[in-house]
């Protein structure tokens, strides 16, 4: 088992380390403050082609692997977690399940243009009252003589604000738990689509998150994705990736957090000499490098463990769980190590810290992820009563 980068996979994210560092870097404090979806930024993502790296050619990607893909979402997060989101969003969870279960017409007119960045997908799941407990959700799609007709308040939808198109998640059975959960593409333009107001939060300010409001909405027969009574099984088909993909962004917001962690140590001068040189800094800076380190390890075995086939639950919720805790506890350390300086709004050690919370939600809470671990390692399922 050989982590090692190829030839191809090292250029590649070199282009994006430099592209990262020319375009993303300089102003990343900017759109945070500004708090809106960064437009210029996600088109040029889009003309690098990142949308479509995952995906095979004949559908205008670029036939990468996984492991490429986490390569470009660490580097993107480590420039801005903002926009690393919104590039997830479109690149993984709001195009990949029109990609896999879509229609034909569905390929030519909304996914090949999303991947070009002509138009924007995402993924709506999250409801006001369920969450983590998807088969609990309330959104009802019925069936009609022509398709089917959706009722249902959304939350927590990333991109909303900006989206042509949702893969929703719908109840086609109350009755049926997760095995009544169905899913369903949902153009923005059909009647009754509505995205209400957003939600302002404490980070990722610029990738922006709203709720969507679906009101009698009528859909042709195959804007479901898939068969009926599959959509949980469909979705959990991607689950890992976006567990491991959520790694990759902790991993690229600890290496920036590190990063400036380590340059501030080196230039601050207290007693006469810089901070660095005192063991206690050496110490915090030991162990956020080690934790980075771990995390990379996670996030690259699981990443090629998916491009080999083998889609290990319990190792995709490790991934996920350790490289964003440690995302938090490296960002908690940096604004230690700046001291005040790490309080105040002009640098970025404030701005890790608040992005990092943000990866503890999306994929599975820390708490739900330590269930599945667990289960997968033996322990019994929790009881519903």
């Amino acid at each position: 088992m050989d982590f090692s980068l190829t030839e191809e996979q090292t250029l590649f994210q070199e282009s994006v380390r430099s592209f990262v560092n020319r375009e993303v870097v300089p102003v990343a404090a900017r759109i945070d403050e500004a708090g809106e979806f960064p437009h210029e930024l996600f088109q040029k993502c889009a003309a690098n082609g990142y949308f479509g790296l995952r995906y095979p050619e004949d559908v205008g990607g670029m036939g990468a692997d996984f492991f490429t893909y986490c390569l470009m979402i660490a580097e993107l997060a480590r420039g801005s977690l903002s926009l690393a989101a919104s590039v997830a969003m479109q690149s993984l969870m709001g195009t990949d399940l029109v990609y896999r279960f879509g229609a034909a017409v569905h390929r030519e007119q909304l996914l090949k243009p999303a991947l070009r960045g002509e138009k924007i997908g995402v993924i709506a799941m999250t409801e006001p009252d369920f969450g983590s407990d998807l088969g609990g959700i309330t959104t009802r799609a019925v069936q009609t003589d022509g398709g089917w007709v959706i009722n249902g308040r959304k939350m927590w939808i990333t991109s909303a604000t900006q989206a042509d198109f949702f893969t929703v998640a719908a109840k086609t059975d109350p009755d049926a738990g997760f095995k009544g959960v169905d899913l369903f593409l949902v153009e923005k333009t059909r009647p009754g689509v509505r995205v209400g107001r957003r939600i302002e939060k404490l980070g990722v300010r610029a990738s922006e998150t709203s709720e969507l409001i679906l009101d009698n909405v009528p859909i042709p027969a195959e804007n479901l994705l898939g068969e009926v009574g599959t959509g949980f099984k469909n979705l959990g088909g991607i689950l890992s990736e976006i567990r491991v993909m959520t790694g990759a962004l902790g991993l690229g917001l600890g290496e920036a957090a590190l990063a400036t962690a380590v340059a501030y140590a080196n230039e601050r001068v207290q007693f006469g000499r810089p901070i660095a040189k005192f063991q206690a800094i050496q110490h915090k800076i030991a162990g956020m490098g080690t934790q980075l380190e771990a995390a990379r390890g996670l996030v690259y075995r699981a990443a090629w463990q998916i491009d080999a086939g083998q889609r290990d639950m319990k190792l995709a919720a490790m991934t996920k769980l350790f490289a964003t805790e440690a995302a938090n506890r490296i960002a908690d350390e940096c604004t230690r190590i700046l001291g005040s300086y790490g309080f105040a709004m002009e640098y970025d050690a404030q701005r890790y810290f608040r992005d990092a919370r943000f990866l503890l939600y999306g994929g599975g809470t820390s708490e739900i992820l330590h269930n599945i671990i667990a289960r997968e390692m033996g322990a019994p399922k929790r009881s519903r009563k």
